[in-house]
């Protein structure tokens, strides 16, 4: 008998615990406080290698380039890229991974080229043939102009586009701040921003419209089988090598999201990963550049997430 009731009595403190847990959690997210949840198992939501798990492909993360040779100085753009550069965020580049320049002394209404003659060997213009625009671009920002020598110049947003001669390795910026006229490419043309990257921040994508970005530009997305309300960690397992948790973010490093829709859960094997409207987020192994939304929809599951901390339900475009 005295067996018994221990037995009960201890089956009740420990679901009287879990339920505290539960509430100390809700009542954290619901608040918008960024303290450190502990986690709420799910037993029944596992990522199992052999299962439909609404976990998408696989992929590698990183852009991979044909060459690690830079393209001759009026070599074409051909696809272009996004690459998250180190103090100025989502620059363009060209399909070597080649930062591409604007210059202030030209115009882009009407768009024309001010460089030509011993400018033009330093800066030089980028053929307008053969370029097509990056995931993270809209393709009507790409045009042409016609250069006093009757050549075609690539044009983003209507600005004329250049290479640099000293920049000699893919993701080189050297020609940022010249003269303090010339500066990077952003995807819509204007200049390519200096400062820190933010933890995280909004892109406007072509497709999905505004989006919340990590700090490499990377699109974050929330999982449908995941819970905000108790916790549960539905991507776990075989789940992880394609999803990967976004870490912590700094409340005072954000750009265009509401400090009070940041906060940091803990998983269940004790990591910490960043939660947006309480909501797990994660990167896509399949997209490659900043941009990408490749994620998007995958298995009808996982989504893109808005700057006000919603999913983003467009349909997927990769």
């Amino acid at each position: 008998m005295n067996q018994h009731t221990d037995t009960g009595t201890a089956r009740h403190a420990a679901l009287a615990v879990t339920a505290a847990a539960v509430m100390v959690l809700t009542t954290a997210c619901g608040t918008g406080d960024s303290t450190n949840a502990a986690p709420v198992a799910n037993d029944k939501v596992r990522a199992g290698s052999g299962s439909p798990s609404g976990y998408g492909s696989s992929g590698g993360y990183g852009s991979a380039r044909d060459s690690n040779q830079p393209a001759a100085p009026g070599a074409p753009a051909e696809t272009l890229a996004l690459r998250q550069s180190p103090g100025l965020g989502p620059v363009v580049t060209d399909s070597k991974g080649m930062t591409l320049y604007r210059f202030d002394k030209d115009t882009a209404k009407p768009p024309n080229s001010a460089c030509s003659g011993a400018c033009a060997t330093t800066w030089p213009p980028v053929p307008a043939e053969d370029a097509t625009a990056a995931s993270g671009m809209a393709a009507s920002a790409l045009g042409s102009v016609t250069r006093a020598d009757g050549t075609k110049q690539l044009t983003i947003g209507g600005w004329p586009v250049y290479r640099y001669a000293k920049d000699t390795a893919p993701g080189d910026t050297k020609g940022h701040g010249v003269g303090g006229t010339w500066n990077a490419l952003a995807a819509d043309g204007k200049k390519a921003t200096a400062g820190p990257a933010a933890d995280v921040s909004v892109f406007d994508q072509p497709q999905l419209g505004k989006l919340l970005v990590d700090q490499q530009g990377r699109t974050v997305y929330r999982f449908n089988k995941d819970s905000a309300w108790p916790m549960r960690f539905g991507c776990n397992d075989a789940c992880l090598d394609t999803w990967k948790p976004v870490g912590p973010a700094d409340k005072s490093k954000l750009e265009g999201v509401p400090a009070k829709l940041i906060s940091t859960v803990t998983r269940p094997d004790g990591t910490k990963q960043l939660a947006v409207d309480c909501w797990p987020v994660y990167t896509f192994s399949g997209d490659k550049q900043p941009g990408d939304v490749k994620g998007q929809g995958k298995m009808g599951t996982w989504f893109a997430v808005s700057p006000e901390g919603k999913k983003i339900t467009s349909p997927a475009t990769g």
